[in-house]
């Protein structure tokens, strides 16, 4: 049997199109997930203090809105009830297949099918959409010695549970991960150590539980005022100037100390790295059994961290908060569409067009993946763009019977306007290596480089004109 749609990951964007279908009146999909539950990103992290830097009301699907959100910023294990309960309630049950990794992916040019291959055996179907998600699979650096280690190790994404009191703790990576759970696990911890590769721009969180009965917030209003930040992205602006002195002045404000402002102080502009959100990170950093390490960890030998400075930390637990592979999904390498495999095409870094469509991949939507992510504003803004895109897709290709495969054309000329556009970006030009750039070309190819509002009016709605006409599909 062939299905009409599979698609591959039961986070925020593969629940959101099982969502969709089933309100179009469409029943003929599968949901593959790898996982043992739906939620992907909130599933997976569920280490202490984790939760989102997004206000909650933004942080929701526009047509599946929550009114009870606890508080401005929600915990992790809330979004990821909001996301099982959208999976209960929308009745996505019967088309999700749990525990299922998809193994390869490959375009079947007979049939017109991507056939996918799982441990329960292989599924088939005209149309493949990739919802695997940028924050899937974590990254973790090949460290020297890291095996001689006695103790616990393991990625934030990859939490173990147990407790951490009187331990000496290692944390590595100083990003939205890392200062969410160093304030945490500080209370607990005989001493504690974080390394510091790069300082990190931290601003204030202002988070705050909501009172019983409190009106909340509009999401149309919060998305004004999210979409008002991107100023603030556009290198050498008056926006990015405001921000940089909110940001000192936090600084400033939470840590007396010369010398240990100085470590903290970051040598780019703001923005080229992601920006984080913290009324206790720095009030923990102070802390007497608390040290700052101000390099990476470069090395272990058993018990010994061993930093770049050549500081050593006699530890019992090493955490690592050292983000994911993002610029390079793991799944590229299983797809193999017309010509070679997704990874092979991505080869100098992804490319798309519509942030979505991939040329020599027929049939293949590919969702939270090129530029596709926003450096200013709620990730449910583009997902919900894609979305539209994509069932826009689907039934053209359910109408003409005709495979759908973007020209190479229409793609270079995507990635032209991606590339102009991040040129008077901050992430291009701020001064830093981040995870939102290919580590092999330099290009920005994970951000969306301009207002949400110009993604949705761009790749808001599926346009036929800038595909490739193949022969109809055999009746």
């Amino acid at each position: 049997m062939i299905r009409e749609v599979a698609i591959v990951g039961a986070g925020i964007a593969g629940l959101g199109l099982g969502i969709r279908l089933r309100r179009a009146g469409h029943d003929d999909f599968v949901i593959l997930e790898r996982g043992d539950d739906v939620g992907g990103t909130w599933r997976d992290n569920v280490y202490p203090g984790v939760a989102c830097d997004i206000p909650s009301h933004l942080y929701e699907y526009s047509f599946l809105k929550n009114r009870d959100w606890s508080r401005r910023f929600a915990p992790g294990r809330e979004i990821q009830d909001y996301l099982r309960a959208a999976a209960r309630d929308e009745g996505l049950g019967p088309h999700m297949q749990l525990r299922t990794p998809v193994t390869a992916a490959a375009w079947d040019a007979e049939a017109q099918c991507w056939t996918l291959d799982t441990p329960t055996g292989t599924v088939a179907a005209r149309a493949l959409v990739m919802a695997a998600g940028r924050l899937s699979d974590p990254k973790t650096p090949a460290l020297p010695g890291l095996d001689t280690f006695p103790g616990r190790t393991f990625h934030t994404a990859r939490w173990q549970p147990g407790s951490l009191a009187g331990l000496r703790i290692g944390i590595v990576g100083t990003g939205a991960s890392a200062v969410q759970i160093v304030p945490e696990i500080a209370r607990d911890a005989a001493s504690l150590v974080v390394f510091q590769r790069h300082p990190a721009w931290v601003l204030p969180r202002d988070d705050r539980g909501y009172d019983p009965g409190e009106p909340r917030p509009a999401r149309a209003d919060l998305a004004v005022q999210a979409e008002e930040l991107f100023a603030a992205r556009l290198a050498g602006s008056a926006a990015a100037e405001t921000l940089e002195t909110a940001a000192r002045a936090h600084l400033r404000r939470q840590v007396p100390d010369p010398a240990l402002r100085a470590l903290l102080t970051p040598d780019y502009a703001i923005g080229c790295k992601r920006a984080v959100f913290s009324d206790t990170y720095f009030p923990t950093l102070q802390q007497p059994h608390v040290t700052l390490e101000p390099s990476a960890l470069a090395a272990v030998s058993g018990a010994t961290a061993v930093a770049a400075s050549g500081a050593r930390h006699e530890l019992d637990v090493l955490i690592f908060a050292t983000g994911f592979e993002a610029a390079r999904p793991p799944f590229a390498k299983i797809v193999t569409g017309r010509t070679g495999t997704l990874a092979e095409h991505w080869a100098d870094g992804m490319t798309s067009h519509a942030s979505t469509v991939v040329s020599g991949f027929p049939n293949l939507f590919v969702l939270d993946g090129p530029n596709s992510a926003l450096g200013h504003h709620s990730a449910f803004e583009v997902i919900e763009a894609q979305l539209d895109y994509v069932l826009g897709g689907l039934e053209h290709l359910a109408r003409t019977r005709r495979p759908l495969e973007v020209a190479p054309e229409a793609e270079a000329a995507y990635t032209a306007l991606v590339d102009r556009l991040a040129a008077r970006t901050v992430w291009t030009r701020g001064g830093c290596a981040s995870w939102y750039l290919d580590e092999g070309s330099g290009r920005l190819t994970l951000l969306w480089p301009e207002r949400a509002s110009l993604f949705r009016r761009l790749n808001g709605r599926f346009d036929p004109e800038p595909f490739e006409v193949p022969a109809p599909l055999p009746a």
